[in-house]
């Protein structure tokens, strides 16, 4: 088991490699009205249901959004939004919301089935993210997200900590489900979303939004 922490790891430096920022945040600024509805004008979305954008790497913002207009990554509320961007309106708005800081959501003390214990809950979420399960071969997040969640903007790894713990649940149940697989991370996260089971999936995220 110890190889596949080992394989990823060596995934993680490979692709982590220099990028200048494309994106004018200042231009960004003015680009971004149809977004801050969802998202929030700094990138901190006022619901869970729309996920915090501020800080998470411009490098993986441009890709998403990238993505997203390409038809590659489906989301229904953003259908037809970015159309008529061009692709330097795209990178403009990733370095926008990069620029602002993340306002962390914070853990919640929550139970899960077998287990009435917040804390203990807390700790299965940590343990996962620093040192991921041997047992079922799930590396560790910070190998790619860094031990503080800021993730990893040259490799376009996302900043993870502080984001609300149901946007994080959802994604990781997509990728495990393969509804998600745009880009060329989604096969590394799906690899990883797999071995998951549904009760490490809330711990994990619950531990991430309140990482900082």
């Amino acid at each position: 088991m110890k190889r596949i922490f080992f394989v990823f790891g060596l995934i993680a430096l490979f692709l982590t490699t220099p990028v200048l920022a494309a994106g004018d945040a200042a231009a960004g600024k003015l680009k971004i009205a149809s977004c801050a509805g969802c998202h929030g004008q700094d990138g901190n979305s006022a619901i869970a249901a729309f996920p915090k954008l501020s800080g998470l790497g411009e490098k993986y913002l441009t890709s998403q959004l990238r993505h997203i207009k390409a038809g590659e990554r489906v989301i229904s509320e953003m259908t037809g939004i970015l159309d008529y961007m061009s692709d330097q309106d795209l990178q403009d708005m990733a370095a926008y919301y990069n620029s602002k800081e993340i306002q962390i959501s914070g853990a919640k003390e929550i139970t899960l089935i077998g287990i009435n214990d917040p804390q203990k809950v807390l700790e299965m979420g940590e343990n996962l993210y620093r040192a991921g399960n041997l047992k079922t071969g799930v590396a560790a997040c910070v190998a790619c997200h860094s031990p503080s969640g800021k993730g990893n903007g040259p490799a376009g790894y996302p900043a993870l900590g502080g984001q609300y713990a149901e946007y994080t649940e959802k994604q990781l149940l997509a990728y495990r489900s393969g509804e998600r697989n745009s880009g060329a991370n989604a096969k590394i996260m799906q690899g990883v979303a797999k071995a998951l089971s549904n009760k490490e999936i809330k711990a994990l995220a619950n531990y991430i939004s309140g990482l900082n």
